[in-house]
């Protein structure tokens, strides 16, 4: 059942999916954010999202809340095989106190979550009811983050994984590509790595319906259809008219990094389709959709 959304905590809400949160929030809801300043909504800057006291605090000066959409995360994938303990911090304790507090007010809790979770063995788009096996330090704190939001907020807790995420703002693969083409007019990209790319214009509605509708669980929020890193770089190429670059496959042995990725991570979202009654849409319309909406004021 479809609930109202008066007043909604959205943490992480400088980041690439917070601010377009911001952006597609329903019309008659105040957002609250941690940690950004905006005309959106209000601000409760610098709030540690491990400190239970401080949480308690935020729920006492800014609240109550209908709802809580969690963005903020450690999600420097690779520094968290050296730096743990920051990543187990923000991942994994962040969303065990959140959902208590939330739990305790009867707080509806959306918290994302990523595909690293998952090994890549797979042969097939991974199911919410498939066992995770993740692979890195961030994927584990992530889990864990899930499994918190789940077992202390048990009838509002809901928990959106998502992947391979790129938006208007913030440092994400179709802009990085753009500039290196347009810089070196050659690019060597991973072609056995697949998953499915996943705009916030696509995503940021998704996780409003999930708060709306209140439904507990774990759900998968990810555009249709897969591709690899090169794949996926041969179509942003085209779209920008960029088809002289030279675009060379290369495997994920050719760029040794300290964190494993799952060479196969795509996600099956027909549980999320089902409950909003339409999927995310099919990734490459999701990045037509994406250029053409932000062509204006964040060219690539």
């Amino acid at each position: 059942m479809t609930q109202p959304l008066r007043r909604v905590l959205i943490t992480g809400a400088a980041g690439m999916l917070g601010r377009r949160l911001l952006v597609d929030a329903p019309q008659g809801t105040l957002c609250v954010t941690t940690d950004l300043a905006s005309a959106e909504g209000l601000d409760a800057p610098g709030v540690d999202l491990a400190d239970s006291a401080r949480v308690e605090r935020l729920w006492a000066e800014a609240g109550p809340f209908d709802a809580a959409i969690h963005c903020a995360a450690y999600t420097a994938v690779d520094l968290a095989e050296k730096e743990s303990a920051p990543a187990e911090r923000a991942n994994a304790l962040a969303c065990e106190v959140l959902a208590r507090r939330a739990c305790l007010s009867g707080t509806r809790l959306v918290a994302v979550s990523t595909d690293f979770v998952f090994d890549g063995t797979a042969s097939r788009p991974y199911r919410e009811e498939d066992p995770p096996n993740p692979l890195s330090v961030y994927g584990r704190t992530k889990l864990a983050g899930e499994r918190a939001v789940l077992e202390f907020h048990p009838r509002g807790g809901l928990v959106a994984r998502t992947q391979w995420l790129y938006g208007p703002w913030g440092k994400h693969f179709p802009r990085t590509i753009a500039a290196a083409a347009r810089d070196k007019g050659r690019l060597k990209v991973v072609d056995d790595q697949r998953g499915s790319p996943t705009s916030t214009l696509a995503l940021s509605p998704a996780l409003w319906d999930l708060a709306r509708a209140g439904a507990p669980g774990l759900y998968h929020a990810a555009c249709d259809g897969e591709c690899s890193w090169f794949e996926f770089t041969r179509a942003i190429l085209d779209a920008l008219g960029l088809t002289s670059v030279v675009l060379e496959p290369c495997s994920s042995a050719d760029f040794q990094r300290p964190a494993r990725r799952p060479a196969y991570s795509v996600l099956d979202s027909s549980k999320l389709a089902r409950l909003r009654g339409r999927s995310l849409g099919p990734w490459r319309e999701a990045l037509t959709s994406y250029l053409a909406a932000t062509r204006a004021f964040d060219p690539l």
